[in-house]
C-alpha cells in the first residue's frame, strides 16, 4: 500500500465540551463519537491565538501567532506567503491536495499550495444562480451577533450540507494514482447561529447547561473589564438573560449537531469507496465561543470556552475493526501548530526547521510531556499554562487571573492575590514577561509588565455585529 491519505476536518468556533462521547449529555453527535471511540482524543489542545485568520494561519504554517506575527484578523500579515505551507509541503510531495469550505486566507482566492480550492463564497455565487431554492441569511442577523435564528434555506441548500457535498465530490472525482490531502472546512458553529429548522426542532425546549459564573464573574461589574472587551465589541452576551442564553446555546448546539449528522455522509462514502483503510481522518476547530460563560460571548479571550478546542485522530483501519488507537486518551498539553508535523509525519516528509509544532502521535503515550503553553491573541490576551494551572494577562488595564485547571476546570476560583499561590503566580507571570522581551517589547519596561488603561463598560467600546449581505462576496459569510 502506498502513502496514506489524509483528511482534516475543522469546525469554526466549537468550543472543546461540544462531544457528547467526551461527556457533554445535552448534545447529539453520533459521527463524532464514532471517531472518539475509533481514535486518539487530546483532551488538552489550544488556539494560541483563539481567532480566526491566526489559527488557520498556524494550521498552515506550524508555527503559532506570536512566531509569524499573525495575532489578529489582519490582512496585511501574511506567513502562508512566507513560510512552507502544509498543502504546498505535500503537493511537492505527490499528494493531490484539495480545501473544501472556510479558509480565511489573505488574499482571499490565494492557494497557498493547495492545488484546487472552493470558499464558501462559491457556494454564495451558487445560490444567487438558484434564488428559486431560496437564499440564505436572509434573517439579518450578523456574523458575530449571538441571538438564535432559523436558516432562510434547507438542509440540502445549506452552507454546511454544500461543504460536503462538494468534499464527498472531490473523493468520487480524484486521481486514485496518488494519496489525498483534503481539508474540510465547515464555517459551523460560527455566528449567526442559524440551524435549518429541523435541527432547532432538536432542541426546542430541552435543557441545555447553563452559563458559568465564577468568584471574579458573579456580576459584570466585578469583572476585570478589559476581558470584556471582544464581547462589548461584537454581541450581545453581557446583556442577556440566562434562559435567552440557553436559547443560543441551543441553537450553537443544533449547528454542531447539523454539521455531524452531514459528516455521516461523508464517512458513509470513504467506508463505501474502501478509503477507511487507508485514510487518516484529523478533526479539530480553529477556536472556540465564550457562550455566556462569566457574562461573556466571542473569542481572542484565553478562558476555556474560547481557547480550548477539540483534536481527534482516527487512524486507518476497517470500520468494523479495533486498533490500538481507538477510544485512547492523550492528556499532554498539545496545540493547532502541531498538526502539520503530525500530517507531515503520517505523510513521512521531514517537516521544515523553525516551527513551533510537534508530532502530536509521539506523545500518544506521554500524558506528562514537559511543554509550556503561551499564548498571544491581538496582543491583548496573554495566557501561560503550564501544568495544572493557567495564568492570564490582559494588556488592557493589566489584571491578572490564575486557575488549577485540574481542581477547578471551569474557571471558577481566581488563585491571583492568594498567598499560598504566589510562587506559581510570580514564576508564571516571569515566563510571559521573558517572552514579551523578546517579541513585544513595549508591553514590558525595566522587567514589569506594561498595561494600558482598560475600557469601563461597554460605552466605551466600538460596536461590530458583522453585518453582512450576500450582496457583496467576501469569505466571511458563514
Amino acid at each position: 500500500m502506498g502513502k496514506s491519505n489524509i483528511l482534516l476536518i475543522t469546525t469554526d468556533q466549537q468550543r472543546f465540551d461540544t462531544i457528547n462521547a467526551l461527556g457533554n449529555r445535552y448534545i447529539y453527535t453520533p459521527h463524532l463519537n464514532w471517531l472518539v471511540d475509533q481514535g486518539i482524543t487530546f483532551t488538552r489542545c489550544y488556539a494560541d491565538s483563539p481567532i480566526c485568520m491566526p489559527s488557520r494561519a498556524t494550521i498552515m504554517t506550524g508555527k503559532h501567532g506570536y512566531t509569524t506575527g499573525l495575532v489578529g484578523n489582519d490582512e496585511n500579515i501574511k506567513p502562508m506567503a512566507t513560510n512552507p505551507t502544509l498543502p504546498g509541503i505535500l503537493t511537492r510531495n505527490g499528494y493531490q491536495t484539495r480545501a473544501q469550505g472556510k479558509m480565511h486566507f489573505s488574499p482571499i482566492r490565494a492557494h497557498y499550495g493547495f492545488e484546487y480550492m472552493e470558499l464558501p463564497l462559491d457556494y454564495y455565487r451558487e445560490r444567487s444562480q438558484n434564488v428559486h431554492l431560496g437564499l440564505p441569511k436572509q434573517h439579518g442577523v450578523g456574523e458575530n451577533e449571538i441571538e438564535p435564528a432559523i436558516s432562510t434555506v434547507d438542509e440540502v441548500n445549506s452552507l454546511t450540507y454544500w461543504t460536503v457535498k462538494r468534499s464527498i465530490d472531490f473523493l468520487e472525482t480524484r486521481d486514485d494514482t496518488r494519496p489525498f490531502f483534503l481539508w474540510t472546512s465547515f464555517t459551523k458553529p460560527h455566528p449567526p447561529f442559524d440551524p435549518c429548522l429541523n435541527y432547532w426542532n432538536l432542541y426546542r425546549d430541552k435543557e441545555v447547561p447553563p452559563p458559568v459564573y465564577g468568584d471574579w464573574s458573579e456580576s459584570l461589574e466585578k469583572i476585570p473589564q478589559g476581558y470584556m472587551y471582544p464581547t462589548y465589541c461584537l454581541n450581545n452576551a453581557y446583556r442577556l438573560s440566562e434562559e435567552q442564553l440557553k436559547d443560543v446555546k441551543r441553537a450553537y448546539y443544533a449547528c454542531i449537531t447539523q454539521i455531524d449528522y452531514t459528516l455521516g455522509l461523508l464517512f458513509a462514502r470513504l467506508r463505501e469507496m474502501g478509503l477507511l483503510e487507508n485514510t487518516w481522518i484529523i478533526f479539530t476547530s480553529d477556536h472556540g465561543d465564550m457562550m455566556g460563560d462569566h457574562h461573556m460571548g466571542a473569542k481572542s479571550v484565553f478562558f476555556e470556552g474560547s481557547a480550548h478546542v477539540p483534536l481527534i485522530i482516527r487512524p486507518p483501519f476497517g470500520s468494523w475493526e479495533l486498533h490500538s488507537y481507538s477510544g485512547k486518551k492523550c492528556d499532554a498539553l498539545v496545540t493547532l501548530a502541531d498538526i502539520l508535523p503530525t500530517v507531515l509525519g503520517i505523510a513521512g516528509i521531514e517537516p521544515p526547521a523553525g516551527i513551533d509544532g510537534v508530532n502530536l502521535l509521539d506523545l500518544v503515550d506521554k500524558p506528562d510531556y514537559n511543554r509550556v503553553f503561551i499564548g498571544n491573541c491581538e496582543n491583548r490576551y496573554f495566557a501561560v499554562i503550564e501544568g495544572d494551572y493557567k495564568y492570564m494577562w490582559t494588556s488592557l488595564g493589566g489584571d491578572e487571573l490564575l486557575f488549577n485547571l485540574k481542581t477547578d476546570p471551569r474557571e471558577q476560583k481566581n488563585l491571583a492575590g492568594r498567598k499560598e499561590e504566589e510562587a506559581v503566580l510570580i514564576r508564571m507571570r516571569k515566563r510571559l514577561i521573558e517572552h514579551l522581551e523578546k517579541r513585544n517589547s513595549h508591553l514590558v519596561k525595566n522587567g514589569k509588565l506594561m498595561p494600558k488603561e482598560a475600557p469601563k463598560g461597554p460605552g466605551e467600546v466600538p460596536k461590530w455585529p458583522g453585518f453582512h449581505s450576500i450582496t457583496v462576496p467576501t469569505d466571511v459569510l458563514h
